[in-house]
């Protein structure tokens, strides 16, 4: 990966997430729940607790547990939730050392179409069928990997010009527009629940 991603807003954090596809994976693993800068932030904060400049599957999924657990609670904690969260984390390497010898690119870099690669992320633990498709979208629209049918597949989120979701966040600017649409978003299914 070589494209710059701005979605922890962070320099170094970003820096980490744009040169690092396992990163990218946790920070998306991340992003609930939480304010998106702090999830994206979080793969930054690992490497730094553990002593590195990038993030290893296998250094991680072999971590003692309880060790990590407390890594990751350590403040300030990488998530609301230190603990669950870094099961979480530690599922995802492991599944990425089973499938794939542990290289996060490996996910998308052999899928052929938009379909198999959202099958692919579907697969991964802590991922379910929005964040695969926004972490789908991400992809084709910020690091040039797109598959045939990667915008079908990515659903809404792959919709040239949007504003849903970390896909379309390359500025302050672009993020803005995301929290307005997601502010939007919310208000209208607070309505249609009013009476």
């Amino acid at each position: 990966m070589t494209t710059e991603l701005h979605l922890a807003q962070q320099p170094e954090a970003d820096a980490l997430l744009s040169r690092s596809p396992l990163a990218a994976l946790i920070g998306m693993l991340l992003d609930q729940q939480i304010p998106m800068e702090w999830a994206f932030t979080g793969p930054h904060t690992i490497a730094e607790r553990l002593g590195t400049d990038d993030l290893d599957a296998h250094q991680i999924a072999a971590y003692d547990p309880e060790a990590f657990a407390d890594l990751l609670a350590t403040t300030p904690a990488v998530h609301r939730y230190p603990g669950s969260m870094a099961k979480r984390v530690q599922q995802l390497c492991q599944y990425l050392i089973d499938h794939y010898d542990g290289d996060a690119s490996a996910v998308w870099r052999t899928a052929t179409t938009g379909q198999e690669l959202l099958k692919r992320l579907n697969a991964l633990p802590g991922y379910g069928k929005q964040k695969s498709q926004i972490f789908l979208a991400l992809l084709g629209k910020q690091l040039d990997v797109t598959p045939d049918g990667w915008r079908e597949a990515a659903g809404p989120y792959g919709e040239e010009g949007s504003h849903r979701s970390v896909a379309d966040i390359h500025d302050p600017e672009s993020l803005a527009k995301v929290r307005a649409y997601k502010q939007q978003a919310k208000a209208a299914a607070k309505a249609a629940k009013s009476p």
